[in-house]
C-alpha cells in the first residue's frame, strides 16, 4: 500500500465516522420529537433497530481501521500486536 493510499484511506474513515456519528446523533434528534408528538403511537421498535444499524456501521469502521493499521505497520515490518497504541482509533 503506498503512503498516498493509506492517508486516503484513514481520511476516508474518518470522514465516514464523522457522518455515522451525525446521522446518530439526528437519529435522536428525529426519536425524541416523535416520541414527544406521536407519544404511545411512536414506533420505539423501529427507532431501536435503526440505532442497532447505525451501531453495525460503527463496528464496521472500527475493524477497518484496525485492519488498515495491521497493513501499515506489517508494511513497516512492525508486528501489529507489539505496537502500543497511544493515539489511533
Amino acid at each position: 500500500m503506498s503512503e498516498t493510499a493509506e492517508r486516503e484511506a484513514r481520511r476516508a474513515l474518518s470522514r465516514l465516522r464523522r457522518a455515522v456519528e451525525k446521522a446518530t446523533r439526528e437519529l435522536g434528534s428525529v426519536e425524541g420529537s416523535l416520541r414527544h408528538a406521536e407519544g404511545r403511537d411512536f414506533p420505539a421498535a423501529e427507532f431501536d433497530e435503526a440505532g442497532a444499524h447505525m451501531r453495525a456501521i460503527t463496528d464496521f469502521i472500527d475493524e477497518q481501521e484496525r485492519r488498515l493499521e495491521e497493513k501499515i505497520l506489517s508494511a513497516g515490518g512492525l508486528e501489529p500486536g507489539r505496537v502500543r497504541r497511544t493515539g489511533f482509533r
